[in-house]
């Protein structure tokens, strides 16, 4: 499986819309079938740019379910954030590959 990562620093201005927003806009992605769930994170680190930073990390069935999304839809979706939030933002997306799992058993 592949994680798709999107961290995202926001300006103090458009925080809560863009709280609201993004709040709506992780389901739209996963409506389009290429990703089994998605993890809404904050970020604890303060960044000497100010803001909150936010991350999310998509997991996708694949590598080539994640390609079928930047080719069908990943332009769009990055495009509507851009519009509607221009220049209060600034995002990154990073590919991950899931290797293991670990968990802590009781003893």
């Amino acid at each position: 499986m592949i994680i798709y990562s999107v961290t995202t620093n926001i300006d103090d201005s458009i925080h809560d819309e863009w709280l609201v927003w993004i709040k709506h806009h992780i389901p739209k992605i996963l409506a389009t079938g290429f990703f089994i769930k998605a993890t809404f994170t904050k970020v604890l680190v303060e960044e000497s740019m100010g803001g909150l930073t936010y991350s999310i990390q998509y997991l996708a069935h694949s590598k080539e379910a994640l390609e079928s999304y930047y080719q069908q839809y990943a332009a769009d979706f990055q495009a509507e954030e851009t519009k509607k939030f221009s220049n209060k933002m600034l995002a990154f997306r990073t590919e991950l590959e899931w290797i293991d799992e670990y968990t802590v058993t009781s003893h």
